[in-house]
């Protein structure tokens, strides 16, 4: 005899069959910061120069070793929901400042397991949460009051270099004053005089197999890994004809049969081919063009006549590819090979040739130095990049791609903030004043906050083998008698301090502090607010049972 059994009284009667519901500071709170502590724990080992590699292998078994936190939430692809919060968070920063990714895990880490002290010592969550936004509101007021220098002209290399050194250092210790020099002359020489923007699309980066870091140049203009695709492999003064489609005889939309009855007509045929593909290489080539760029292949007939007439030829089939190159030379795309190219609709180049770079053919787009290329005078430059493995290029590349977005930083805001945990010691004894005279229960969380500055200094500390009080009490003690600018001394045998705004400076972009500060902020209170975990039935039926191993054998 059937009989129904009820479902359990409350909201899990509403759902359906395998749904799951929590409420409650023990099944959802606490539960989302241990999740939220164990991500910005699997990172901060990772923070600082000096801090360990991860090893991540994704789901497609590539291999990523590497201590940047971006690649590594990239690569994991985190599904915990609170968790997730989080590397959105570090995205976005990302996205807006180039760098801080780390910081962003990490003081948003602390901040939740301050959280979690508060709330298990009875205050309650709407209260904490006040209190965070007090003292957020607090930290970004008094930022700009911790600023000790700024970028003056960002059209000197060596200024430039000495401003992102510290964020290339984060990830490549030891490379970071010649990286430094060739990621700032790579965007200088693409920062239109104007100064209005910068668009870090216009450094672009070619990695090559072999030799070492050192053996890394630069260059304006734009380097394919690719070969010229006739005899013809360079050309001065270069005029460039930039099309999207094969460099090949149209096929027509609908099928056809020829019916040929003789030789003679065999031959009429192929010449009617020919003379019509010779034509209109030849008229690219009386239009004033010396190099062509297509987009699809390069046929046999084509290239023969390219070669007769001495034009150049490069096959490129990245669509994107094409843009840049035609914005590096002010060239139009074209859409039919049919139609010759006008003197606007061509690009400009001194010189275009093949080279080769270890074992690997180059392909070189090169504007002398000085020279303004593309649209607006912002062409694009080129950073050569050697390396004996594929995985130590990739990491430098990431290194690379910081120290861009630092210049991009700077560009929108030229202050700097000193670095090395000093500007985190100078907010926390602000907001921990400010915390003081706050009346309320407000005040514990404004504390905690200020307190929750500390762990990047001591994240420092402890990558460096240092002890993380002794160094936050010295830091403590060193901006009580005015040395607003004492950061840790990460280069010292033994724990030390050192003025950090002095030469050369350890300093990072004020909008780097600033959307990190506020990022992190968000995240852990958007955490703080969830109150009730409902996760929905599963979609999908029953798993099929595993079959026995070799069950089609026929031999059993």
């Amino acid at each position: 005899m059937a009989f129904h059994v009820p479902k359990a009284p409350g909201f899990s009667q509403m759902l359906k069959d395998g749904a799951k519901h929590y409420s409650g500071l023990e099944d959802t709170v606490f539960r989302n910061v241990q999740a939220c502590r164990d991500l910005a724990a699997t990172t901060r080992t990772a923070y600082g120069p000096n801090g360990m590699n991860k090893m991540v292998v994704n789901h497609l078994e590539k291999s990523f070793v590497t201590n940047d936190a971006a690649t590594i939430l990239r690569e994991l692809e985190v599904q915990h929901p609170a968790a997730k919060m989080l590397a959105m968070a570090s995205h976005m920063q990302e996205q807006e400042a180039g760098d801080g990714t780390n910081f962003v895990l990490v003081f948003a880490g602390a901040l939740l397991e301050h959280a979690e002290e508060l709330l298990r010592m009875g205050l309650a969550v709407p209260e904490v949460i006040q209190g965070y936004e007090m003292a957020c509101r607090k930290a970004l007021e008094a930022l700009p009051e911790c600023v000790c220098s700024r970028v003056a002209n960002l059209h000197d290399v060596k200024e430039v270099a000495a401003a992102i050194r510290p964020a290339i250092m984060s990830k490549q210790t030891g490379h970071e004053d010649f990286l430094a020099g060739l990621i700032a002359e790579a965007c200088v020489s693409v920062y239109p005089e104007s100064g209005n923007s910068f668009n870090v699309d216009n450094v672009r980066v070619c990695k090559v197999l072999g030799s070492g870091l050192a053996a890394s140049t630069t260059l304006r203009g734009m380097v394919f890994r690719r070969e010229a695709e006739g005899s013809v492999t360079s050309a001065r003064d270069a005029r460039v004809a930039v099309y999207s489609c094969p460099l090949d005889t149209e096929s027509t939309e609908a099928k056809g049969t020829v019916l040929i009855r003789s030789a003679a007509e065999l031959r009429s045929f192929s010449r009617g081919e020919e003379v019509m593909m010779e034509a209109r290489v030849n008229a690219i080539r009386e239009a004033g063009a010396t190099v062509v760029v297509c987009g699809g292949k390069v046929g046999d007939l084509a290239l023969h006549y390219a070669d007769k007439h001495g034009l150049m030829v490069v096959r490129l089939l990245s669509k994107h590819d094409l843009r840049r190159l035609c914005r590096t030379l002010g060239a139009t795309e074209l859409p039919s090979i049919a139609t010759p190219p006008t003197p606007d609709e061509m690009g400009r180049c001194d010189s275009v040739y093949r080279t080769e770079v270890g074992d690997t053919q180059l392909v070189v787009f090169r504007h002398e130095e000085g020279e303004g290329g593309g649209v607006g005078g912002a062409g694009v430059s080129t950073l050569v990049l050697r390396g004996s493995t594929e995985n130590l290029m990739d990491d430098v590349e990431r290194a690379v791609d910081d120290g861009v977005n630092c210049f991009k930083a700077l560009a929108r805001d030229p202050r700097l903030l000193p670095g090395a945990g000093a500007t985190e010691i100078q907010l926390a004894r602000r907001v921990a004043a400010y915390g003081e005279a706050c009346p309320g229960l407000e005040q514990y969380a404004v504390k905690k906050f200020a307190e929750a500055f500390e762990a990047v200094p001591r994240a420092l500390a402890e990558n460096n083998g240092f002890k993380a009080n002794e160094l936050i009490s010295k830091l403590y003690a060193a901006h009580h008698e005015g040395r607003s600018t004492a950061g840790l001394d990460i280069e010292a045998e033994a724990l030390a301090l050192r003025d950090v705004a002095e030469a050369p400076a350890v300093a990072e972009p004020f909008l780097v502090k600033h959307w990190g500060i506020k990022l992190a902020s968000n995240a852990a209170v958007t955490v703080l607010r969830v109150n009730q975990i409902i996760m929905a039935k599963p979609a999908g039926g029953p798993k099929a049972p595993k079959a026995k191993k070799d069950w089609d054998n026929d031999d059993d």
